[in-house]
């Protein structure tokens, strides 16, 4: 009752749903008035015939005419009586039959629902909402994007302009707001001078209408766009916003870091500094079988295991992890300490390289940002792709199917160390990891994956690594919302910094038990403009020291919250 009664209330605080309501109780009142009508001339008749009945039973007669339930024991003999209760029939089958149903719909019932709706996808948000991100389009990036905003407590708000686009999101669990994309007062209404950052995945022209537009709402405000192609970079930057990127190549040139074979140095896919985060197979060193503790990697090398990829998931080790050939190490160190990890974990009868080019599936955007990459790092490759106009001008580039065996074999399969599948289609990544599994079982593959619900799927099919495109975008919006955050191993795993405080001045990190207490571990600090990585239990940390961690989300959180003990 109370719901109805406050949903009614919101019914009549607009001015169309007052006048409804006033319609519909005017035609409530003139259906009163003809049943009174009516039970006073039912006893005017039935005087005429010689029988009287009270007021109650002239009502009762009339509403079981007009509602068609029948006459019961109460009916006229007289043919002006009987004409009478045709006319009462006739007109109740259109007044409570008809149009009573037809007007509580009209006028109660749907612009009730219609307040409903309005409810669930709002026009505009509080006054008081600030610090919340705002979305312009919603993809399956975007959809990965607010489930990790979600996990940092960051609320997200998409802008649809289509209202039944909006309960279909509000229905799945999304905050959304209706609006026209490049009206002023749409962002006034979402608060946009308060928000932390506004992200537009728009195709190219849309972004830059919507960017221009919201710049004239706030000058200030953080904006992310997406640049589809390289022209759009420049105008997209003109038109105001604060950070433009082209993710199909973010993607390509971190698909191409991950590659693996080409030399059994480790390979560094992110530098701060003097410190180096790389990764190694566990396959190309003579550590397979060891636990962490076994293998001293730490004392003989200086080096430190942060992660182990295993099983497509990046895990944080422990000292009995015990290391298998299926793995990939994530080190930290400076370069030194990595090139002696490499001399003293290198199998004595491999060679420094490994021969044969990295093929490349797929000649697409996201395929020659990966080409691009490896023709920086010096990388030899093949790219395999249907389109024959790709080959003009590049002998690298083989025309036919990538699920052709002899153009597979032309390409170099039989020799590659790495596969790099790059296609937009999923379904088509699951069938060539499959082949090229079957073809390579000892290559590593790279898959893409456009929906991440097909991650596990590729990783059963056989890749070794799967880069999602909507991580691409997550990872670098995160590290924006979070500056600490400088490089994310995983969806759930990254190298960050921290500020050492007065918690934990003057005391050794083996005083400090940071790994025990939270989780994290330290893995470089920096101190009077120097940096030491890796290190030692007995250093002492210092207030305002930066701090470099690795920890997942979790580990994170218990870091900030925590409080040493002071022994």
């Amino acid at each position: 009752m109370k719901f109805l009664i406050s949903q009614t209330v919101s019914l009549m605080q607009g001015g169309r749903g007052k006048s409804d309501i006033r319609t519909l109780a005017r035609y409530l009142g003139l259906l009163a008035a003809i049943i009174l009508l009516y039970s006073v001339l039912f006893h005017g008749l039935m005087l005429l015939e010689g029988r009287h009945y009270s007021w109650i039973t002239g009502v009762y007669w009339t509403l079981t005419v007009m509602s068609t339930l029948g006459f019961g024991d109460i009916t006229f003999t007289s043919d002006l009586g009987r004409a009478f209760s045709i006319v009462v029939l006739v007109s109740g089958i259109l007044s409570l039959l008809v149009v009573l149903p037809f007007s509580f719909i009209h006028f109660f019932y749907a612009p009730w629902l219609e307040a409903q709706n309005r409810a669930r996808a709002p026009r505009q948000l509080p006054a008081g909402t600030r610090g919340h991100v705002i979305l312009t389009h919603f993809n399956n990036s975007a959809a990965n994007l607010i489930g990790r905003l979600r996990q940092l407590g960051v609320p997200a708000v998409v802008l649809v302009p289509d209202f039944q686009q909006a309960l279909d999101l509000f229905d799945r669990g999304y905050q959304v707001v209706v609006g026209e994309l490049n009206s002023p007062d749409t962002y006034r209404d979402l608060q946009v001078h308060q928000a932390s950052l506004v992200v537009v995945l728009n195709d190219d022209l849309a972004s830059t209408n919507i960017i221009y537009t919201i710049r004239e709402r706030c000058e200030h405000v953080v904006t992310v766009a997406n640049a589809d192609q390289d022209d759009s970079l420049d105008i997209l930057q003109l038109a105001g916003s604060t950070h433009v990127f082209q993710f199909h190549k973010a993607l390509g040139r971190a698909m191409a870091r991950r590659v693996l074979g080409t030399s059994l140095e480790p390979n560094v896919i992110g530098q701060f500094g003097a410190l180096r985060i790389a990764e190694v197979p566990a396959a190309a060193t003579t550590l397979e079988g060891q636990t962490l503790a076994e293998s001293r990697i730490r004392s003989r090398a200086g080096v430190n295991v942060v992660a182990l990829w295993g099983q497509g998931e990046l895990r944080l080790p422990t000292p009995d992890t015990r290391i298998e050939s299926s793995m990939v190490l994530v080190l930290a160190g400076t370069e030194e300490q990595l090139c002696r990890f490499e001399r003293l974990v290198r199998p004595a009868d491999r060679p420094d390289r490994q021969e044969g080019p990295v093929l490349v599936l797929g000649g697409g955007r996201v395929g020659q940002a990966v080409a691009e990459a490896l023709e920086e790092r010096g990388v030899d490759y093949r790219i395999v792709e249907k389109r024959g106009n790709m080959r003009q001008g590049n002998s690298k580039v083989i025309v036919g199917s990538a699920a052709d065996r002899e153009t597979l074999e032309a390409a170099g399969i039989g020799h590659t160390p790495s596969i790099i599948v790059t296609t937009h289609e999923d379904d088509l990544n699951v069938y060539l990891t499959i082949y090229c599994r079957r073809l390579r079982p000892d290559a590593q593959i790279i898959s893409r994956a456009s929906l991440d619900r097909n991650v596990q799927t590729l990783y059963r099919a056989g890749a070794s690594r799967v880069m999602s495109y909507g991580t691409i975008i997550s990872s670098t919006i995160v590290n924006l919302l979070r500056p600490e955050s400088l490089l994310m191993l995983s969806e759930n795993v990254s190298v960050f910094t921290a500020r050492a405080d007065r918690r934990l001045r003057n005391r050794s990190l083996l005083q400090l038990s940071i790994r025990e207490q939270t989780g994290c571990s330290i893995i470089a600090v920096k101190h009077d403009g120097g940096m030491t990585v890796n290190p030692e239990p007995s250093d002492i940390v210092h207030e305002e020291d930066e701090l470099i961690l690795v920890g997942d989300e979790e580990s994170m959180d218990r870091f900030v919250s925590w409080k040493p003990q002071r022994t």
